[in-house]
């Protein structure tokens, strides 16, 4: 099997391009998968230079200018000199470089470009960090991002956030049910409306039903109760909130493959990593119930038509369980067809993974379920004892 461990910019500046890229190689791994874009965030980092690493939104090489020439939108500096070896280092050990980017999360372009980022149905930009997908300019800053990642060299671009995002409220007294939360965080900026108008959705009406029913619940109505599922939704919402919700699959699919196309332009391939197993998992390992495949819609990500555009996808498998590792890949499988290569991203450590036993049994099982590729996520965030673990893991499915 193939496999890779995804690793930060500010791990190979910390500890030196040579460490890392030893360690990974001395684990077994085929690859690594390193950070070319990134969000703003605080991560714990046991072995980093500092125990508390601050990363900002910023890409971390130097952006062509052919690309962004005339874009509203361009790459932030990161740190620019990452790449700078790095795919000859990865050569001389025989390991697969692959890029990593996220693509529409970015609150420093939103608080720059506020008209850019989701309109909730009350009109309110509330969400600094999450680009619509539907905006022309966000857009273009995609599809010109994936071509400076592929440019790199790498033999893969690993999208992250090129979909839309669920609703991330900061603190909220108010008790929202999870679809009361789906519908609070749909996009109603102009974008989004058109298009929806386009494939003859009364998008106006839409944005109406969501502004009602979420105005009660802040007015203290009790929140509705139970998983978000269509039929649920169609019950609790109408109909017309329903076809809105699908018309996002036609922005989120034409983007993704404008995206791939422009990859494989410059030699390079994508994989499209899906953030629904985040969604249901991130926090403790503990998915919601029904693979993520099945819910990936929420996010307007329609993998059946993604099946056709794009080929490779990384599923998220923030679980504890083995068997839930292995449903969510053959869910995968089943709808982006078992033709298309299906990477079975793993963590290590806290909060899914225990033990090594535990972390070999949920290789075993993706490959069981018919995963090309075990990958690991992420080197600087899981203290060196839990990395020991992935030998092991990569012993029992080669």
């Amino acid at each position: 099997m193939d496999s890779s461990v995804f690793v930060f910019a500010e791990d190979l500046r910390g500890e030196g391009v040579e460490r890392v890229l030893d360690k990974i190689k001395g684990y077994g791994a085929a690859g690594v998968t390193v950070g070319a874009v990134h969000h703003a965030v605080r991560d714990v980092t046991p072995h980093g230079l500092s125990r508390l690493t601050v990363r900002h939104d910023g890409a971390h090489f130097p952006p062509p200018a052919d690309l962004f020439s005339g874009l509203r939108l361009r790459p932030l500096a990161g740190h620019q000199d990452t790449f700078d070896g790095l795919r000859e280092a990865c050569a001389e050990r025989g390991l697969r470089l692959h890029g990593w980017s996220v693509f529409l999360r970015n609150a420093t372009l939103g608080r720059a470009h506020p008209d850019v980022t989701v309109r909730d149905c009350f009109g309110d930009r509330g969400s600094p960090a999450d680009l619509c997908p539907a905006h022309p300019d966000a857009r273009a800053y995609a599809v010109a991002l994936a071509r400076a990642v592929a440019r790199l060299g790498v033999e893969s671009v690993v999208a992250e956030s090129l979909h839309f995002r669920p609703l991330r409220a900061g603190r909220s007294f108010v008790p929202l049910g999870p679809m009361d939360a789906y519908l609070f965080g749909l996009c109603f900026c102009d974008y989004c409306m058109r298009r929806a108008a386009d494939l003859g959705v009364d998008a106006e009406v839409a944005r109406e039903e969501c502004a009602g029913i979420l105005g009660r619940v802040l007015d203290g109505d009790p929140p509705a109760q139970g998983e978000v599922t269509r039929a649920a939704l169609t019950a609790y919402a109408g109909p017309d909130v329903v076809a809105y919700a699908r018309a996002r699959s036609e922005t989120v699919t034409t983007l993704v493959s404008d995206v791939a196309a422009a990859v494989g332009d410059e030699g390079s391939r994508l994989v499209f990593a899906d953030a629904t197993g985040a969604v249901k998992g991130y926090r403790d390992g503990l998915p919601t119930p029904g693979p993520a495949a099945h819910d990936a819609w929420q996010l307007g990500v329609d993998l059946v038509a993604l099946g056709d555009l794009v080929p490779a996808f990384a599923v998220l498998a923030y679980a504890r369980d083995a068997a839930r590792v292995a449903d969510d890949v053959g869910a995968y499988l089943r709808s982006v067809g078992k033709d298309r290569e299906v990477r079975a991203v793993l963590r290590p450590g806290h909060p899914d993974t225990d033990s090594a036993d535990r972390l070999v049994a949920k290789a075993r099982a993706a490959k069981a379920a018919g995963a090309a590729a075990v990958d690991f996520y992420a080197y600087g965030l899981m203290p060196h004892p839990v990395l020991d673990r992935v030998p092991a893991a990569l012993a029992e499915v080669r």
